[in-house]
Parts: C-alpha cells; sequence; structure tokens
C-alpha cells in the first residue's frame, strides 16, 4: 500500500461501495472503504489517506460534516459524490472545503480521471501550470496587505500566515500571475481543476468565495458576464 495512491472512500450503499472499491483497486488505487461517516473519519485520522471521496448521504456523520471535519485537520483533497447535479448539497460540500465533486450514477473511468486530475495539482500547487505557460513568476508578489512567496507557498496577510488549500493555492496563483486581468470561468477550470472538458462553474464561483474570506472580499473582483480578477 505504501506505494500505491491511497483512497478512503465513504459510501453506504453496498453495492456501490464494493464495485467501486474493486474499479480503483483495478486501476492501482489502494482502498478503504467504510460505510457510514463515524468510521470514515475514524479511518481517515488511522490510515491518512492521499484523497478522500465522501458520498453526502451517509449515516452517523453525513459527508459535508465529513469533509469539514476532515478539512479541520488536514488539506487532503477531498471529493464529493452527490445524487443529483443540482442539490443544494454540491454547494454545501465544496462551502465545506471539498475540492470537486462527481455526479452518481458515475462512470467509473470518469471518477478516475478526476481522481488523477485533482492528485496532479495537489502535486503541483501552482508551478506545474506557470512552467508549461511560460509565464512563471517567482519570488514574493505583493498586493496592498497581502504578500504571496511563490517560491515558498505561504501566503500572509497583514503580515499573518494565511491558510490555503492546495486548490485555493493554484486559483490565488492563477489570478497573481495576470493581476487586472479578467479570468473566465471556463478558464480557470481549464488552469486549475484541469478540466479538459467543460465542468460546473459552480466550483469555481464557491471557491473564489472561500478565498476571498481568507485574503479579503474586496482583493478578487467580480466582472458580471466574463469573470474575476484580482486588484492589482
Amino acid at each position: 500500500m505504501a506505494d500505491q495512491t491511497h483512497v478512503l472512500f465513504v459510501e453506504d450503499d453496498d453495492v456501490i461501495r464494493e464495485a467501486t472499491q474493486l474499479a480503483l483497486e483495478r486501476d492501482g488505487f489502494a482502498v478503504t472503504a467504510m460505510p457510514d461517516g463515524l468510521s470514515g473519519l475514524e479511518a481517515f485520522r488511522a490510515n491518512r489517506p492521499d484523497i478522500a471521496l465522501l458520498d453526502v448521504m451517509v449515516p452517523g456523520l453525513d459527508g459535508v460534516s465529513l469533509c469539514r471535519r476532515i478539512r479541520d485537520e488536514s488539506t487532503v483533497p477531498v471529493i464529493m459524490l452527490s445524487a443529483r447535479a443540482d442539490s443544494i448539497d454540491v454547494v454545501l460540500g465544496l462551502e465545506a472545503g471539498a475540492d470537486d465533486y462527481v455526479t452518481k450514477p458515475f462512470d467509473g473511468a470518469v471518477l478516475v480521471a478526476r481522481i488523477r486530475a485533482v492528485l496532479r495539482r495537489f502535486g503541483h500547487a501552482g508551478g506545474e501550470r506557470a512552467q508549461e505557460s511560460g509565464d512563471a513568476v517567482t519570488g514574493t508578489l505583493t498586493f496592498g496587505d497581502l504578500e504571496i512567496d511563490t517560491d515558498g507557498m505561504e501566503v500572509r496577510r497583514a503580515g499573518r500566515p494565511v491558510a490555503l488549500t492546495p486548490t485555493e493555492m493554484r486559483l490565488l496563483l492563477e489570478f497573481s500571475s495576470a493581476p487586472g486581468t479578467v479570468l473566465s470561468r471556463d478558464k480557470l477550470l481549464e488552469r486549475v481543476w484541469d478540466y479538459g472538458w467543460g465542468g460546473d462553474t459552480r466550483v469555481v464561483d464557491v471557491h473564489v468565495q472561500r478565498l476571498r474570506q481568507k485574503i479579503g472580499q474586496d482583493r478578487i473582483e467580480t466582472v458580471r458576464g466574463f469573470g474575476y480578477k484580482l486588484k492589482a
């Protein structure tokens, strides 16, 4: 297991849990599968997985609450699984700290692709994309009371450290690489979430809101009908 990516999978439906576990293991993942939120939390603390897949509707401790508990302790990537794309649970899961979500029923290949996309950006919080596009910015960037150390991957606001998840950090690096430039939601999905296909822009909107809460509500401006930009 030490050489494999370890997935914590929390799902109360026995058929889905067993079938998905087998599919992930065939793709080379090590999987710890749990039927409820409380056992999922215990497994997370005992095993410290590389990524967590959490169904929204699980007994004991629901997936959204479990995500919050995990996020209080770790920046490990979290993908929520929801039965309805239009469910408020999707937004609640993202607001709780999830990095992405997948709608059930899902194709196994799609789930694996999303897992690998999340893991790629967590392994390279920002530098990889910047190097690929040739617009890498190094050193410390300053925007008002906000300081971004692009080498050390650290952020400070008014001199105080700001704790960002890797997804939030990568999002901030995208904005800081082009301050004052409007970045569309689709472009952010492509660059930050590594979507080579159309995605749900709610993922972007919720993460921007979470980032604003940490670096200042006025630091990122909404440009209606176009996207977002970092105030220079």
